[in-house]
């Protein structure tokens, strides 16, 4: 029974979903979260203060995902506004007008760098309008987006999921060592490289013809590859930039390669218009190379702002009594503490989540740079606020259920799920490992919370059946990258950005389909050559 009511909430949210007459994400997710508080409360017995102060924790974790929408549209439609959308939409076919070239380049490639610089959603919020502004039908391209944004993520925001995700388990009674770490690593790289030969496959294939992808294979596979190998490589010895680099050498040769036309059909040719002058290519793209450049600088351990921009140093703070203790800090780090008078705390990072810095900063720069006047700029503001709200209240109702089902601890919902899934599949778990890394990203949007949440289930799990710990986490970790494309927080997101309406749960559909796809990829990668 405790699976059977675990598992409902989720079965009773994909049905509302993607009926016919499907329910909106901002009515289904308020509503089951609404189903899983009363769950928790009457049948797991939880302590009402407990959950309203997880139900309190989930509205402020909300600002994260929604302040990144804010920013992606706000950014999208200053784009559009200043004209930069028109001029990089005639630059890029002149490099080829080639549909297949444009999905490779920005859909694929450009979003391996940017998941290898950031993370939380950016490469879809930030591709996807350039790629409806091609021509691109938007729903597909949400398809698109969300399917290609898999095999860079074990290694998105410099590493994060890999050397963060894995840290409870650096410590005892498990006490893997780094070496341990950079060898999970090694192996997520190596199924994600068997999986891209077929993953970005499926994705054109939901916005163009298998005909257009016969035609253009040999440039498909020099794109894809010119990211993956360098990623394989460097996974080798580096937890933190495989998918940054890589993603960087990918573009690089993605766009040679479109420009000399190898491997590419002569389609669209006839819309080739006479070329942009440098100077006006380059001040198109002016708010992209700043956008691109501080997300870097930000996310790069080495240099210093990553730490300035963590400093939780506190500054400044107060108590409500009974509700929340409050504190600021040096980098502007909201801090709810002690949430309803229990330990759940939670916090905000202003200047580190990518919203404000980039995307904000980046904006005003640009309509400075740009300028555009106050009435033009004023639109943009306006624009983005009433495209925000209904993402907001979906949001907010996510992030709400996602915490009530991780309540609990070790008798969480979530764990539940993971404990009896493992328990019916005992020494066949290789097979089903990468679907629990899954299941977590579905429930939270994130790779790194999946490897936090699970990593010690599935080291555990692997002990117990003589399974290789390390293979059973690499699956773990590609489980988490994969289970992105089913992602309610990402699919909200893409659409918001997109001005897509009420299609959540049709793409649900159709993105299900490669995730389940990638699972089997995975299995029988790690069954055959890693255990």
């Amino acid at each position: 029974m405790d699976l059977v009511l675990s598992i409902f909430p989720i079965i009773l949210l994909i049905f509302l979903m993607i009926k016919k007459n499907a329910m909106p994400s901002y009515h289904a997710l308020p509503l089951i979260a609404a189903l899983v508080f009363l769950i928790q409360l009457l049948y797991f017995q939880s302590n009402f203060i407990e959950l309203s102060a997880y139900v309190g924790a989930g509205i402020i974790n909300a600002a994260t995902p929604i302040t990144v929408i804010f920013g992606a549209i706000f950014f999208n439609r200053m784009m559009e506004e200043t004209g930069c959308t028109n001029n990089i939409r005639h630059w890029l076919s002149n490099i080829n007008p080639n549909p297949v070239a444009q999905l490779m380049i920005i859909g694929w490639a450009f979003a391996f760098m940017i998941e290898g610089a950031s993370g939380f959603g950016t490469p879809a919020a930030i591709a996807a309008p350039i790629l409806m502004g091609l021509g691109f039908s938007p729903f597909k391209v949400a398809v698109f987006a969300l399917v290609m944004n898999s095999v860079p993520v074990s290694f998105g925001a410099v590493g994060t999921p890999t050397w963060f995700g894995m840290k409870p388990l650096m410590t005892a009674p498990y006490d893997i060592n780094m070496e341990q770490v950079i060898e999970i690593g090694q192996k997520t790289a190596l199924i994600h490289f068997v999986a891209g030969f077929i993953i970005p496959i499926i994705a054109l294939r939901f916005i163009v013809s298998n005909k257009q992808i016969k035609e253009n294979i040999g440039f498909i596979y020099i794109s894809i590859l010119s990211c993956t190998i360098p990623y394989v490589i460097l996974a080798q010895f580096n937890e933190e930039f495989p998918s940054l680099v890589a993603g960087a050498i990918g573009l690089g040769i993605s766009v040679f390669v479109a420009n000399k036309g190898w491997g590419l059909s002569k389609e669209g040719q006839e819309n080739k218009t006479s070329p942009l002058a440098f100077n006006i290519v380059l001040k198109a793209l002016f708010p992209l190379i700043m956008l691109m450049a501080i997300l870097i600088l930000t996310r790069i351990k080495q240099l210093p702002f990553k730490d300035m921009l963590n400093d939780n140093t506190p500054i400044w703070g107060f108590s409500i009594n009974g509700l929340f203790d409050f504190q600021l800090s040096q980098a502007l780090i909201f801090n709810f503490n002690n949430l309803f008078g229990t330990n759940i705390s939670e916090s905000y990072k202003f200047l580190y989540v990518p919203a404000f810095i980039p995307f904000v900063v980046t904006v005003w720069a640009s309509l400075l740079f740009f300028r555009t006047n106050m009435k033009r700029s004023f639109h943009v503001y306006i624009g983005t606020l009433f495209q925000t709200f209904k993402p907001l209240i979906a949001l907010i109702g996510a992030l709400i259920m996602v915490k009530l089902m991780m309540a609990g601890g070790d008798k969480s919902m979530v764990k539940v799920i993971g404990r009896e899934f493992a328990e019916l599949t005992k020494d066949n778990w290789i097979y089903f490992a990468s679907y629990l890394g899954a299941i977590g990203s579905f429930f939270s949007g994130s790779n790194t919370v999946s490897n936090l949440t699970f990593g010690t289930i599935q080291y555990e799990i692997a002990q117990q059946t003589g399974l290789n710990p390390t293979t059973v986490l690499a699956a773990q970790s590609v489980g988490g990258a994969m289970g992105n494309m089913v992602c309610i927080n990402n699919i909200v997101a893409v659409c918001s950005v997109l001005n897509v309406k009420n299609q959540e749960g049709a793409i649900i559909k159709k993105t299900i389909i490669p995730m389940l796809l990638y699972g089997i990829i995975t299995a029988i990668f790690a069954y055959l050559f890693l255990t």
